[in-house]
C-alpha cells in the first residue's frame, strides 16, 4: 500500500511522513522528489522548466521506483509530495492502479496565512519558489483535490497530532 500526503510547501508534509512512518509497522519513506532530482541531474540537461513534474518521465518513474520498492520490500511507502495538476495525479494514481497497488492520498490542508507563515518561518529568506505555490494549492483544493483525496486539516494540528490522525484512519 501506499499512503501519499500531498498538499502544499508549509503543510507538514515531510515531518509527518517521518513521524507516519514510525507508527506503520514494516513501512518506509519514499520522497518521489528524489525522482526528479536524478532528473535534474542528467547532463546535458533536459529542456528547461520551472518544475521536474513537468517532465513526462517523472510520473511514470514514480510509479515504477514506488512499484519495484515494493516489490522487494512489501510493506507500505508513505509518499510525501506535492501533487497539484490533476493530469499528473491522474497519471501517477492510474500507474499504480495497473500495477494493483492500494493507494490512500491525504492531503495535508492549511489556511493560506499558516502556510505563509510556515514558510517564511522556515527559511531566513522566505523561499519565491514555494510561496508561488500557495494560489495554485488553492486552486486545486477548489476544483479536484480536496474531493480526491481524504483532507487532514493541519492548521491547528502539530505533525505528530497529523501522522497519528492518519494512522488511526488507516487501522479503523
Amino acid at each position: 500500500m501506499i499512503v501519499w500526503l500531498n498538499g502544499t510547501h508549509g503543510a507538514g508534509k515531510t515531518t509527518t511522513a517521518a513521524l507516519l512512518q514510525r507508527l506503520l509497522p514494516q513501512s518506509r519513506v519514499l520522497d518521489a522528489e528524489k525522482v526528479g532530482e536524478t532528473l535534474m541531474d542528467i547532463t546535458p540537461g533536459l529542456p528547461e522548466t520551472d518544475n521536474f513534474q513537468h517532465w513526462p518521465p517523472w510520473r511514470p518513474l514514480v510509479v515504477e521506483t514506488a512499484r519495484r520498492v515494493l516489490e522487494y520490500t512489501g510493506g507500505t511507502l508513505v509518499m510525501p509530495m506535492t501533487v497539484l495538476v490533476e493530469q499528473y495525479w491522474r497519471e501517477i494514481s492510474t500507474g499504480l492502479a495497473g500495477h494493483a497497488i492500494p493507494v490512500r492520498h491525504f492531503v495535508l490542508h492549511a489556511d493560506q496565512d499558516t502556510l505563509r507563515d510556515r514558510i517564511e518561518r522556515e527559511h531566513a529568506v522566505p523561499s519565491p519558489f514555494r510561496l508561488k505555490h500557495l494560489v495554485p494549492y488553492a486552486e486545486a483544493a477548489r476544483t479536484w483535490l480536496h474531493a480526491e483525496a481524504e483532507v487532514v486539516d493541519t492548521t491547528h494540528l502539530t505533525p505528530a497530532e497529523a501522522a497519528l490522525r492518519i494512522a488511526a484512519t488507516l487501522t479503523d
